[in-house]
This record gives structure tokens, C-alpha cells and sequence, in this order.
């Protein structure tokens, strides 16, 4: 290992457990709209919808207003549910404020941010909204753990892209060579990081075979590294 000083987390995926939270926050806007769908079989069409929606829009291929609106649109096609699009919009405005006031952090979170502060500064990289993803971080009580927080509305590019990162180590008046980012998007976190000079580590790495990338299945492994 390098001489490490700056740690660089991802949130969601990573520290914030995006997908209960997730959950939850459907669970909650589809009852108050009276959207008669089973919750399962919802997500089960969302999730992976949402995942590729997003790898559009980290690659600047759609917006963000389509980004919200077509993971719903298709997810409700997918279930043959009618639904105006009015609803759908006011869906989409829900979710986001509902979503922050769900706060699952990953087993380990607290544990291993009061480990890694007393060696190192800690910040965030996300490529999430600036709004919400603020009161993630606050309303999940880790706020304090980070000298500074980078989005990509802040920097004006997503991470893999180089710039999101150089901001970053500005940001933080740290070294990309005294710099690790840790994440869960192989090519986000992990290959964004290392073509600019950081080290990296790969957080739940399920199918990553490249043994030459840094893996730990849980949080309280980092130990094992730093």
C-alpha cells in the first residue's frame, strides 16, 4: 500500500444501503398514490431497470428528468399496469423526497468510519442529486466522519470521468498518489479511480475476477487494507 492520508467512499451501495432504503420508499409512495401493485414484483422489474437507466445517464446518454421518469414508465409497462403519466411524475417527486428519510447504512458503517478517522480524512464521491444525497448524509448521522463531499452536479461530470475526481483531491487539498476510493462500481469507483493516480478498493465485488483489484465483501475488511 501506498502512504495512504484521504479516503474517498462512494455512498450509495457502499455505506448507505440503497436498495432497503429503496425499498422502503416505494413501499410508502406507491400506498399513499394507491398504486395497485405488488411491492416484489415492482422491484424485481425497478431495480435492474434502474441500474441500466443509470449507466445512461453516468455516460451522459439521457438526463436527469428522463432518468426518473423512464425507469417508471418502463417498470409499470413491464407489470402491464395503466397509469397516466401525471401519476408517474408525481411518483417520481415522491421517491425523491421520500428517499432520505430512509436511513439503512450497511452493517459495519459507524464501526469502521470511527476506525478509519482516527488515521485518516475521510471524504465522499457520488454521483448522486446534490439535494438528496446531502440529507442522506445527514439524516444517517455520518456527516461529521467527512472533511468534504463531491457530486457530480458540484464538479459538472460523473465519476468515471477524470474531472469528478481531480475536484475531488482538490476539494480536499490531498495527493491522488495519498488517496484511496473505495466503492462499489467496478468501473465508477474502482477503474475511475486508478487511471487518476489513486488506489482503489472494490466493495462487494460479487463476479469481479480481476485479481489484480482490491476486494472486500464487507465493511469492516477495509481493516485488512488500511
Amino acid at each position: 500500500m501506498k502512504r495512504i492520508t484521504d479516503v474517498f467512499f462512494d455512498l450509495d451501495h457502499t455505506l448507505w444501503d440503497f436498495e432497503k432504503n429503496s425499498a422502503l420508499a416505494f413501499e410508502t409512495i406507491l400506498k399513499e398514490y394507491d398504486v395497485r401493485v405488488n411491492l416484489g414484483q415492482f422491484l424485481s422489474f425497478y431495480v435492474p431497470l434502474n441500474f441500466q437507466y443509470w449507466v445512461k445517464y453516468r455516460n451522459e446518454e439521457i438526463s436527469q428528468e428522463e432518468l426518473r421518469y423512464r425507469r417508471l414508465k418502463d417498470t409499470f409497462d413491464l407489470l402491464h399496469y395503466e397509469i397516466d403519466d401525471s401519476v408517474i411524475h408525481k411518483l417520481s417527486d415522491a421517491y425523491i423526497q421520500y428517499l432520505p428519510t430512509y436511513n439503512h447504512l450497511f452493517d459495519g458503517t459507524f464501526e469502521i468510519l470511527d476506525y478509519l478517522s482516527s488515521k485518516y480524512r475521510l471524504h465522499i464521491i457520488t454521483n448522486g442529486f446534490h439535494e438528496i444525497q446531502n440529507l442522506k448524509i445527514q439524516n444517517s448521522n455520518i456527516a461529521h466522519y467527512f472533511t468534504t463531499v463531491t457530486n457530480s452536479e458540484s464538479a459538472g461530470v460523473k465519476k468515471p470521468n477524470p474531472i469528478i475526481f481531480e475536484h475531488a483531491v482538490n476539494l480536499a487539498n490531498a495527493r491522488p498518489e495519498n488517496s484511496i476510493m473505495i466503492g462499489d462500481c467496478i468501473d465508477a469507483d474502482v477503474r475511475g479511480a486508478l487511471q487518476c493516480g489513486f488506489d482503489a478498493i472494490l466493495f462487494s465485488g460479487n463476479g469481479c475476477d480481476d485479481q489484480s483489484i482490491k476486494k472486500v465483501a464487507t465493511l469492516s475488511e477495509l481493516k485488512n487494507y488500511l
